[in-house]
């Protein structure tokens, strides 16, 4: 018979990420947004067609100019949270060695901002503009840049699809690790808004006039964000003594359609009872899972349905931090997987009234047609289990890819 640490392998430790989003730059400032609900993030901007949307948007004096082949918004983002890491991943090369640190990143947007300027000048001149490349909008080029970055010269691997992007890079991640393939991994995503996500999701009718309201009867879409965050991804433990691992991971694919989930969430749930299996463990020992929780009519209820038939009689604690930080898509699985890395860290040796746990702002008009879950909300912080040991974070994409990970000491 196998035993937990057989299901497990060898374990595969998390740093504290580098991340930045709408609703902070760095850690600190992110979990004080999840914590206190703060929406400051989210602002309203003017798009293309004049149309305006709520965004979760990185601010433009956070970002600085880049040393990359392709300096643009989408990498400049990138940058602002690797560079939170650079002392991890100069550690990392140190005792690893360039060849054996590979990268893994999730992105699904990747140079549109400059592809709409190009084509713009293209149709008025006949012309592409000087330095105008087709490589930067390839899907390789985030991770690329990151390679290039920091000379490391193993794997390197993009992942593009869509809202489970990076939940897959940090999934890759650990298996290069176990599989011998890489010691370290530099390991996440980041996605832009631009224009063109902007109106090819309202084209969808999926995006919100006003903040995005998951689960609710009242909801009526997303509210989309840009972001980035990343981890150094290692075979041992960090020095800084914060043993957070991966313990359990799993991915489905409904093969139901384009862009709408399998109503019923089967496979939603199977990613997340596949996850428990890896890890060795059962719905009772989550302790907190970040919802994927997009605020779409379909997305939510076949969450709800997933995460009531796995987790239905343990009154688990859940909530939608998108409702803070905007949809951010391919950036999406890395950035709640630090929000989940962050409430474990927190949390470390506290238990009832002290623990906190990261909220999600709705009007609470919870939708009579949904499976009840427990949602975590300023009203209610203290709806835990007394722990915050192990937390999963779940992502669900379009064409039904599914992911769902588990973090915990």
């Amino acid at each position: 018979m196998s035993t937990a640490a057989d299901i497990r392998g060898a374990p595969v430790y998390f740093s504290a990420p580098g991340v930045i989003c709408g609703a902070g730059d760095g850690c600190e400032e992110l979990w004080h947004a999840c914590t206190a609900g703060s929406q400051a993030g989210i602002k309203k901007v003017k798009s293309l067609s004049g149309k305006e949307f709520y965004v979760g948007r990185v601010a433009d004096e956070k970002l600085t100019k880049t040393n990359a082949r392709f300096d643009m918004r989408l990498i400049r983002i990138a940058d602002a949270a690797l560079n939170q890491l650079n002392d991890g991943i100069a550690d990392a090369i140190s005792k690893y060695g360039k060849k054996r640190v590979a990268v893994c990143v999730g992105s699904c947007d990747n140079g549109t901002e400059l592809s709409l300027q190009a084509h713009k000048e293209y149709f008025s001149t006949g012309k592409f503009p000087a330095g105008y490349s087709l490589e930067m909008q390839g899907a390789d080029y985030p991770a690329t840049y990151v390679s290039e970055k920091y000379g490391v010269t193993g794997p390197s691997l993009a992942f593009s699809t869509a809202c489970s992007s990076s939940a897959g890079a940090i999934i890759k991640a650990a298996e290069l690790i176990r599989g011998g393939f890489a010691d370290a991994v530099i390991a996440g995503g980041v996605d832009v808004i631009s224009d063109t996500v902007l109106l090819g999701f309202d084209s969808l009718e999926a995006v919100s006039s006003g903040i995005t309201n998951p689960f609710s009867v009242n909801r009526h879409g997303i509210t989309l964000g840009e972001g980035a965050a990343f981890f150094v991804m290692t075979k041992n433990a960090p020095a800084d003594g914060a043993t957070v691992r991966l313990l359990g991971y799993g991915e489905t694919a409904d093969a139901y359609h384009m862009t709408s989930p399998d109503p019923e969430g089967t496979c939603a749930a199977e990613a997340m009872r596949e996850a428990l299996a890896r890890a060795g463990l059962s719905a009772q020992d989550i302790d907190y899972v970040n919802l994927h929780g997009t605020g779409t009519k379909f997305n939510d209820s076949m969450e709800a349905k997933a995460v009531n038939n796995v987790f239905s009689a343990q009154h688990t604690p859940v909530s939608s931090t998108k409702t803070l930080t905007g949809h951010t898509l391919g950036a999406a699985g890395a950035l709640e997987a630090a929000v989940c890395y962050t409430a474990i860290i927190k949390n470390r040796n506290k238990s009832g009234s002290g623990i906190s746990l990261p909220v999600q702002v709705w009007d609470e008009a919870q939708d009579p047609a949904l499976p009840v879950i427990n949602i975590v909300t300023k009203e209610r912080p203290a709806a835990t289990k007394g722990r915050v040991d192990v937390c999963m974070s779940n992502s669900f994409a379009f064409g039904g890819s599914n992911a769902s990970l588990i973090l915990g000491v």
